[in-house]
């Protein structure tokens, strides 16, 4: 539904929640009011018997949230996003204190690519978040999620996302601390992602550098490949601090069928080596299906059992899901997980 709002008509409707989702036209621009509801019932057992929860954002995170454009001349626009995350099974806010958690950046965009500035999603959690197994790294059947560690958000940043030449395309960000950290040369941290396309062939390497309280060094990549129907991942990972403190290197192998053209099966399996205790390292097996109902409403099921060895304390979690912590260092866990996602 078209409306004349102007920005800020559309941010109180944003706030409000009180009308369904629009697009206003400002100056022969837009603003588009978009959302995600992803909430599940997820069963697991984490070495000490079965619990049952609700979750909200365990595929997809719950969210809601604002995106315009305005043309400026010469193919380019000045372009922003506002997002916010939520739970979907309370209404709580994902981070409470602040509004617009997940982005909140200003920009501009056209044949040459785009730059943008302000709290957004890191490049590293792009790619990560699709484009590296099956189950898109949501849902406990992500062994790559689950034994993985990045930043998926930087504040304070300035990015490049390059346009797509000859297959190629990168993102380079640089994110700069907070004022409150004046502790060295203004720098929080780093990001790189490239990327490469042939026909069905997909190849991308992302690294990341952050600085100061909680520092994370890490690296991802990995390579798909489509055989009609079937698709297959292969992946590895890094990573080096953090809080609490990661220090593990592994890798994912995953594949996915499209049984029609509205269902898919995926299965998956995904193994850590886990430097912070003597011998730990840890296995996990997979399985996920997801039935789209209509172009906005998908359901999904995923099944995980995920071997801790020696001391290791890895669990099953999802995009906005913390996982249940283990009974003990080196105890199994397995889970099965039924959700709705609803788009708009």
């Amino acid at each position: 539904m078209s409306v004349g709002l102007s920005l800020a008509g559309a941010a109180a409707t944003l706030l409000l929640c009180s009308q369904p989702a629009a697009a206003a036209e400002i100056n022969a621009g837009f603003v588009s009011l978009y959302g995600v509801l992803d909430t599940s019932l997820e069963i697991t057992d984490s070495g000490s018997g079965w619990t049952p929860r609700l979750d909200s954002g365990a595929f997809r995170g719950s969210r809601v949230g604002l995106h315009g454009a305005e043309p400026i001349g010469g193919g380019t626009a000045i372009v922003f996003t506002l997002e916010n995350g939520f739970s979907s099974v309370d209404g709580s806010l994902q981070v409470p204190g602040s509004i617009f958690n997940r982005q909140a950046w200003i920009g501009a965009s056209g044949p040459w690519g785009e730059v943008r500035a302000g709290r957004q999603y890191s490049p590293i959690y792009i790619p990560f978040k699709g484009d590296l197994d099956a189950f898109g790294a949501g849902t406990i059947a992500s062994g790559l999620n689950n034994l993985s560690k990045i930043t998926p958000y930087a504040s304070n940043a300035v990015a490049y996302l390059s346009p797509r030449v000859a297959g190629f395309s990168a993102t380079l960000m640089l994110a700069t601390r907070d004022p409150s950290e004046d502790d060295g040369n203004g720098i929080d941290g780093y990001y790189v992602t490239a990327s490469y396309r042939l026909d069905e062939l997909h190849l991308l390497y992302a690294r990341q550098q952050t600085h100061g309280a909680g520092a994370l060094r890490a690296n991802l990549g990995g390579a798909s490949y489509g055989f009609g129907k079937l698709r297959v991942w292969l992946s590895f990972f890094n990573g080096d601090g953090g809080s609490p403190v990661y220090h593990g290197a592994g890798g994912a192998l995953s594949a996915q069928y499209s049984v029609s053209a509205n269902a898919r099966a995926s299965l998956g399996y995904a193994h850590v080596r886990d430097y912070t205790t003597p011998g730990g390292n840890a296995d996990q097996f997979s399985a996920a299906f997801e039935y789209d109902v209509s172009r906005t409403l998908q359901l999904y099921f995923s099944a995980a059992y995920l071997a801790n060895h020696d001391d290791s304390s890895f669990t099953l979690r999802g995009v906005n899901v913390t996982g249940l912590p283990v009974a003990y260092p080196g105890a199994p866990v397995a889970g099965v997980q039924f959700g709705v996602l609803e788009r708009f």
